[in-house]
């Protein structure tokens, strides 16, 4: 019964951008919330940045222009992350990536997010055990990145996302697993500079990512996916050849509308009714907040980070990520390491929440990578 109410929980989180909430505490949910969860130890351990951080295997994550700069050939990547391990013991988020330059200007990548929500043991009305089901989600996604000029690059990215819940174990309703496709759009421009006889990169990202349908898990059942804006500066500098540090600051958005508030006639007092079309719902995520602007402003959150490295193969990294109470109230600190040996990364990283007894608590994330025709040190 324990495993059955996470589900349900869960199960509601999917869908309750289609009921109103109050005034205080109008937070905005979509289906497929996995899409959003940072997925690797690297910037897991920077405050959950990534826009304009410097390219590595996982920027097809969090903007794939990125890797027109990397200095690889190619790479590949695994990361895990149990998920909520204070809730339940076997929900996990599985992530692999990969990606390969065709030449300076150009690279292809792709990569294949599984986020497993454990044994799930069904019910009927009765009460008496009909199904033992593992509920499973998972995006499949490529990528095209092309540097325009020499400092300037953009990507797109077509995402394939399968949500299956239920096996069509529910009663009542007959449901299915949701589809749904979408898109990134992303730009990254970076820099070299000089600082008193150092070297340095100036950074900038930003990225449109999920553009796409809504998704269906029956006739009366389609939600958002969370569209989300997301834009970030960074700077790297050399203090000499064996010492650097890079830091990183992002703002995140959700580009999906505000629930509805209905009067007690059905009529809609503030926010959006779900039925409204994907590019509709878009435009009105930047001013259909109850309280107005005031509260549009709650509905950004920012994270930081930083990484220290020694010789480019010791990582120390540090970061911070804070939401609004009203919006969801994640607010924590992160930490991390990673190795580098050759061709070979690990990286770890922790999670520490601001408040007690968050469910990120103790979060960890594990990272191995691989790179491939290494030219020069980066």
């Amino acid at each position: 019964m324990k495993k059955l109410s996470l589900f349900l929980i869960l199960l509601v989180f999917t869908t309750s951008s289609f009921f109103a909430q109050d005034y205080e505490e109008n937070i905005i949910t979509t289906a497929v919330p996995f899409l959003t969860i940072t997925p690797d130890a690297r910037s897991g351990a920077m405050g959950d940045i990534g826009a304009a951080t410097s390219g590595d295997i996982t920027s097809i994550f969090y903007n794939a222009a990125k890797y027109s700069f990397m200095e690889k050939k190619a790479g590949l990547q695994a990361s895990y992350s149990p998920w909520l391990n204070k809730i339940a013991s076997d929900m996990s988020i599985n992530y692999l990536a990969g990606y390969y330059k065709i030449n300076d200007q150009q690279a292809f990548a792709a990569s294949l997010k599984y986020f497993s929500i454990g044994e799930i043991q069904f019910t009927d009305q009765y009460g008496n055990n009909t199904i033992a089901y593992k509920p499973n989600e998972f995006a499949v996604t490529g990528a095209y990145a092309l540097r325009l000029t020499d400092y300037f690059a953009g990507s797109i990215s077509l995402r394939v996302i399968l949500s299956d819940l239920t096996g069509g174990a529910t009663s009542g309703n007959v449901t299915h697993a949701g589809f749904a496709v979408a898109g990134d759009l992303a730009f990254y421009y970076q820099k070299p500079i000089m600082l008193k006889t150092k070297d340095a990169f100036i950074t900038w990202g930003i990225n449109f990512s999920n553009l796409g349908t809504k998704i269906s898990y029956g006739s009366d059942l389609r939600a958002f996916i969370p569209t989300n804006f997301k834009t970030g500066v960074g700077f790297k500098y050399y203090f000499d050849e064996f010492n650097s540090l890079e830091v990183g600051i992002d703002i995140n958005k959700l580009m999906v509308p505000s629930p509805a508030i209905y009067d007690e006639n059905g009529q809609v007092i503030v926010g959006t009714p779900p039925d409204v079309s994907i590019t509709e719902g878009i435009f009105r995520s930047w001013g259909d907040a109850p309280n107005g602007f005031s509260e549009e402003i709650h509905e950004i959150m920012l994270g930081t980070g930083l990484e220290y490295g020694y010789n480019n193969m010791f990582f120390l990294r540090g970061g911070l990520f804070y939401e609004s109470p009203q919006k969801g109230g994640r607010r924590f600190f992160s930490t991390g390491i990673g190795i580098k040996y050759n061709v070979l990364n690990l990286d770890f990283s922790y999670l520490v929440p601001i408040y007690s007894h968050s469910p990120l608590e103790a979060t960890m994330r594990f990272t191995l990578s691989f790179y491939f025709n290494k030219n020069r040190n980066s």
